[in-house]
């Protein structure tokens, strides 16, 4: 591992999370770095774009490169290229934000989002990463991945985020199961006070879910009396995107 190189990507990460910037100062009690180091792997990100400078609290944040090379990444990626359609129909069909996600590192990482036109809607943002066992994006990816990945996740806790988390191990994992056998999962409250999703797979060519989308909205609209002909939307859907994939039942 190139230790330069390790550091600057740390710094880099900071300031992405950071949404009004990091000083210096900030930066170095946080990453527990000399000043001096910061300084230096600064002004080397900054020449490069990726970082830049505020004048008026000379904080660093986020650069037009590191903007740049997201997008043309996410571009690059076929499955996000060839569901986008799907998507868009998917929210003109409900009215609520649709979500795309993949697995990265036991997290779920929100790849592509059509967003509702509703004035009250679910706060997301691309390359936002949420928890697995209590998203409707992650429960999808976890009910089709390995016993091991599922073992992984259970051994670094099944955390509360509301009173719906399911945090019970034996009950998470005849969960999944279920998910497994009716083809889409419920995110009832778990995650986020006051939000419902309805998620299901994609898969690709050669049967392996690659991805996961969601309908999410508040609860005032995403009644329980609608999760039905949601569900049937969502394995509808699920169906439609894995075909344009090359996956054949």
């Amino acid at each position: 591992m190139v230790q330069s190189l390790d550091r600057a990507l740390d710094i880099l990460e900071k300031i992405v999370e950071a949404e009004d910037g990091l000083g210096v100062t900030e930066l170095s009690k946080s990453l527990e770095l000399h000043k001096s180091t910061i300084y230096r792997l600064l002004a080397t990100l900054a020449y490069r774009g990726y970082v830049r400078q505020d004048p008026k609290n000379e904080k660093y944040k986020v650069g037009i490169k590191l903007f740049e090379l997201g997008n043309l990444a996410l571009n690059k990626l076929e499955l996000r290229r060839e569901v986008r359609p799907f998507l868009e129909e998917l929210m003109s069909r409900t009215g609520e934000t649709i979500h795309l996600g993949i697995l990265d590192n036991d997290e779920v990482v929100y790849i592509d989002k059509v967003e509702s036109p509703q004035t009250i809607r679910m706060y997301s943002k691309i390359g936002k990463r949420a928890p697995v066992h209590c998203t409707g994006l992650g429960k999808v990816l976890l009910a089709y991945s390995s016993s091991e990945v599922i073992d992984k996740v259970i051994e670094k806790g099944l955390r509360a985020y509301t009173e719906n988390t399911i945090t019970d191990v034996d009950a998470f994992k005849k969960h999944l199961e279920e998910i497994r056998r009716q083809g889409f999962a419920i995110d009832n409250v778990e995650h986020e006070e006051g939000i419902r999703c309805v998620a299901g797979p994609i898969f690709d060519y050669s049967g392996n879910v690659i991805a996961s989308f969601s309908i999410s909205g508040p609860t005032m609209r995403v009644t329980e009396e609608k999760i039905p002909d949601f569900a049937q939307l969502v394995r509808d859907y699920s169906k439609k995107m894995s075909r344009a994939l090359g996956f054949i039942e």
